[in-house]
């Protein structure tokens, strides 16, 4: 990497075509898959005016998730340093207006970021929080190290905004073979409970926990995400409304437009799927 300091992992990037100053969303996998099984989700979040940073945090991981918070920290604490140098001339980072979120681990990774655990700070400040699907474990009671959920109603100590968007069969077993991918006692809903304002609640009805993946995930473990968890008819929609939300989520709170966020609460536009949602702001 010529004239740069390279990241502290692998990182995919997906940026707008025209060229300008953008905000930054940091976008955590899930557990043990990788980051290019979301690579059309953050090229939809990216084509709305983003630069979406999905780093690779691991291959193997066991069940507490403490590198992956030293390693989002570093990540964080790089932008600064070389995430222009990487970048096309034409597309400007905007180091003000940053994000962080992830899906099913990486939401908890997200989470525990922003509640300080392990008493990690970062150079930057994050401005919103996303949870696409977290999970805190395997049931009430089997947390992995360290816990984030406390049970104690709008708990969570952090000042900025979140969103946190649910599926509704994540919590329904695809066989007999294998828990839930996102049990109840450890789900979305838990994670909803314990936030304060703003935050937003959104719910796909009918479609699964890895439901927002690319339709084409290679390998054993892209095989595997068809196998797991419990799935909905297709993955367009819910990736359709996953990055529709997340859009318009982070123009609310990084580019302050909540034109499309209240449409899409007051159902004023069409969404792929049938949901359902909650807020406190």
């Amino acid at each position: 990497m010529k004239g740069g300091v390279p990241p502290p992992k692998s990182i995919l990037i997906a940026t707008p075509i025209e060229g300008g100053k953008f905000p930054i969303l940091i976008f955590l996998h899930g557990y043990l898959l990788y980051n290019s099984f979301y690579s059309q989700l953050i090229q939809h979040v990216a084509s709305h005016g983003f630069i979406v940073i999905a780093p690779q945090l691991y291959t193997v991981a066991g069940p507490d998730i403490n590198d992956e918070i030293y390693s989002v920290a570093a990540i964080t604490n790089w932008l600064s340093k070389g995430l222009s140098k990487i970048l096309p001339p034409n597309i400007i980072p905007n180091l003000n207006k940053l994000a962080l979120g992830g899906h099913s681990r990486g939401g908890k990774t997200s989470f525990a970021i922003a509640l300080r655990k392990l008493n990690i700070t970062t150079d930057l400040k994050f401005s919103a929080i996303i949870g696409v699907d977290p999970v805190d474990g395997t049931d009430t009671g089997s947390q992995t190290s360290p816990p984030i959920l406390t049970y104690v109603p709008h708990s969570f100590n952090f000042d900025m905004a979140t969103l946190v968007i649910g599926s509704g069969l994540g919590d329904v077993k695809k066989n007999r073979l294998f828990p839930p991918c996102a049990p109840k006692g450890v789900n979305h809903e838990n994670f909803f409970n314990e936030c304060n304002k703003p935050c937003w609640h959104f719910v796909a009805k009918d479609y699964g926990h890895v439901d927002m993946l690319d339709d084409d995930t290679k390998g054993v473990r892209g095989k595997l995400s068809y196998c797991l968890c419990k799935n909905g008819e297709s993955r367009k929609p819910m990736r359709m409304f996953v990055g529709g939300v997340m859009v318009a989520f982070l123009k609310a709170y990084l580019g302050c437009d909540n034109v499309d966020l209240l449409a899409i609460t007051d159902k004023s536009v069409s969404v792929p799927l049938e949901m359902k949602f909650d807020y406190i702001v």
